[in-house]
């Protein structure tokens, strides 16, 4: 019971590290308005194209690190790592909520194809996934393959959830997005990234 529990509560921490890093300004954000603005369903083919990326990079992580991963200090060097990187985009979050939408990028391809190469091209993906995807990897592990297969599809089903959501609201209204919502969402993101990397840091020093 207390397992199933534990499982129960790390998905949640799963889910707000998710919302929370998809929803910061990045190239597949910005392709996802470029590419709303035209087709509703941008949204969910750039999450595939997203997802062609990122499901064989957890798989490696997962089968070609588990012996690496169950050492007692590459737990912790991992935890501080990811928790600052998390502080760090916390920060950058903040220090971005008053700036205008990223440029588009990659507009000129199809959308499975600009979220492949959005999500290849920015230069904290493989930097999320080398410590705080890593460690969030680390941590399914602990409830065995079932456990990193509720992880991997909660993962990105967060990603789908919110390009989809963006490209939406950018298909109907493009005045849904204003200057107060997007500080408010970010601000939101700033806070809870912040919190999670305070949390990995305590939580990999004990």
């Amino acid at each position: 019971m207390e397992q199933i529990t534990d499982f129960y509560l790390f998905l949640l921490s799963v889910i707000s590290i998710s919302l929370s890093g998809v929803m910061t300004p990045g190239p597949v954000f910005a392709v996802a308005i470029a590419k709303g603005s035209k087709d509703k369903a941008a949204g969910f083919l750039i999450s595939l194209g997203h997802g062609i990326v990122e499901f064989p990079l957890m798989l490696l992580i997962y089968f070609g690190f588990a012996g690496f991963l169950s050492a007692s200090m590459a737990q912790k060097i991992i935890g501080v790592a990811g928790g600052l990187i998390l502080i760090y985009m916390g920060v950058r979050t903040l220090k971005t909520q008053n700036e205008d939408s990223i440029r588009p990028s990659h507009s000129k391809h199809g959308s499975i194809v600009s979220g492949i190469l959005a999500t290849s091209a920015n230069p904290y993906f493989l930097l999320w996934w080398a410590t705080i995807g890593t460690a969030l990897i680390m941590n399914a592990s602990f409830f065995g393959f079932l456990g990193f297969s509720t992880f991997a599809i909660t993962h990105w089903s967060c990603d789908l959830l919110w390009n989809t959501f963006v490209s939406l609201t950018v298909f109907k209204s493009r005045r849904f997005w204003t200057r107060k919502v997007q500080r408010a969402v970010f601000a939101l993101c700033s806070a809870t990234l912040t919190t999670f990397g305070v949390l990995f840091i305590v939580s990999a020093i004990r």
